[in-house]
């Protein structure tokens, strides 16, 4: 029986072949908005300044309109676009006139950080309130639906974007003390997920971004205990925390060209400690 002929490769499947320009500026973000939420936390810091710094123009999202200003300002100071949307993501009604507001300055984003969220109580799952669940829930996951489900169409539309969700380590492995936010990163991921395949057709890329643990305010009191670190980063075969640049830099590969034909994706950044077995 014949062989079946081979379908003529693409160019671009041969790096010899293409032109030079396409290896330059792979992590430029020029002329893209991103909005960014949580964006004055340690983490949500870095994230912003990673995209200003590849010349994005950059949406400063968070709970303190105070803290939004003075971090645009610094961003303009150090020659940057940048404008301050404050935004309280557990009140729906805010969500909904952020997803309003945030063409206003730059255009409609071609780019959403979902950085925002909290841990919630400390505690086995059966203790968890009805309240405690609907807040998580509600600020975690709930808030980034309904910003993605605003923002996509924008985004495919102009038949290209990126969104990355902040998921974390605590969704991929059983936890006895924060298992209600190893829930919602968990269903972040699964998020990603589902909305990669429904918008991909229309060019828009979804992924999340799974953290170990990081050096911010927020691990303040797990890096200042002891018996928890040396536990910890015997785990972690790289032996140390993570840094907010080290995340934020993934972001700039999944919002930028170098990751164009990265979508799905649930990326963790954790030194590698949930490969790890101890030893």
């Amino acid at each position: 029986m014949p062989q079946a002929a081979l379908s003529t490769p693409h160019p671009s499947a041969h790096p010899g072949t293409q032109p030079a320009t396409q290896f330059n500026d792979l992590f430029d973000l020029s002329g893209r908005t991103v909005l960014i939420t949580g964006a004055t936390g340690g983490l949500g810091q870095a994230l912003t300044w990673a995209m200003a710094r590849q010349r994005a123009q950059v949406l400063v999202s968070d709970r303190d309109a105070e803290a939004c200003d003075e971090l645009c300002r610094a961003l303009a100071a150090a020659g940057h676009s940048a404008a301050a949307l404050p935004c309280d993501l557990s009140d729906p009604a805010q969500v909904q006139a952020l997803i309003e507001a945030a063409p206003g300055p730059f255009g409609p984003p071609q780019v959403l950080v979902a950085n925002a969220g909290m841990q919630g109580p400390a505690g086995p799952l059966h203790q968890v309130s009805d309240a405690d669940w609907a807040q998580v829930m509600a600020l975690n996951l709930k808030s980034v639906h309904q910003l993605c489900a605003g923002l996509l169409p924008g985004m495919a539309a102009s038949g290209q974007g990126s969104i990355v969700l902040m998921a974390s380590i605590a969704g991929l492995r059983g936890n006895a003390q924060i298992g209600l936010y190893g829930l919602s990163k968990a269903a972040l991921a699964q998020l990603a997920r589902n909305l990669a395949v429904e918008w991909g057709p229309r060019g828009v890329r979804v992924n999340a971004i799974s953290p170990g643990l990081i050096r911010t305010p927020l691990a303040a009191g797990l890096l200042a205990n002891d018996d928890f670190m040396r536990r910890r980063l015997a785990q972690t075969p790289l032996r140390r925390v993570g840094e907010p640049h080290e995340v934020a830099g993934l972001a700039v590969l999944l919002a930028s060209a170098a990751g164009a034909f990265i979508t799905g994706q649930n990326l963790v950044v954790d030194g590698g400690t949930t490969i790890s077995d101890g030893n």
